[in-house]
């Protein structure tokens, strides 16, 4: 056997070998790419909660008297913005996800802000209603925290297995891209000030 025969059937035995490898590994990539696509959903369905809890408490506070006009426009405007933002589970890009957390971190911030002053609306926080959709919200909050952290934990299933070796040959040939996570932000990093002086 010539050495040009040996070495084209080592050329077609890696072709064959790899192709096998791409085809075993095809149907475990897609599986953990399905479930990043399904925690995203979770995590979308818990902030669409959310946003209409936010409504709902805005159309309560909108009732107390002389309360700050301004702060509701600024959580109209951000629940606006951040329902407004739409992110493709095909395109879970770290770009994205932080444009998409940037949106809903807005909303936070806006929302913490109505929470406060509200306390200075005693018929407010004797309203049964406005009671319950803070209680509401806090159980909402919690669960968003849980859904993040599930997806993150598929992101790095999908992450790790798209890039180990022989699966990173070939899996950007075959359409499977690494997904951003969620990464706390910078109000989500201070520590909580508490004051028991007032």
């Amino acid at each position: 056997m010539s050495t040009r025969n040996i070495v084209l059937i080592a050329i077609v035995a890696i072709i064959v070998l790899l192709g096998g490898c791409a085809g075993c590994n095809y149907n475990s990539m897609n599986r953990l790419k399905q479930e990043v696509s399904e925690s995203w959903s979770n995590v979308e369905n818990q902030y669409k909660r959310r946003s209409d809890l936010i409504g709902n408490l805005v159309n309560t506070v909108k009732g107390a008297a002389n309360f700050e006009q301004e702060t509701l426009t600024k959580v109209i405007e951000a629940r606006s913005k951040a329902t407004s933002l739409r992110v493709d589970p095909s395109d879970l890009s770290p770009e994205k996800l932080k444009e998409f957390q940037a949106a809903q971190g807005e909303l936070s911030q806006a929302l913490g802000r109505l929470i406060m002053i509200t306390e200075n609306y005693p018929e407010l926080k004797a309203n049964q209603n406005f009671l319950n959709l803070q209680t509401e919200l806090t159980n909402t909050e919690n669960k968003i925290a849980t859904e993040r952290s599930r997806f993150n934990e598929k992101v790095k299933n999908y992450n790790t297995v798209i890039s180990n070796f022989p699966n990173v040959i070939y899996s950007g040939l075959l359409g499977f891209k690494p997904r951003g996570y969620f990464e706390a932000t910078e109000t989500e990093k201070e520590t909580p000030k508490v004051d028991f002086s007032k």
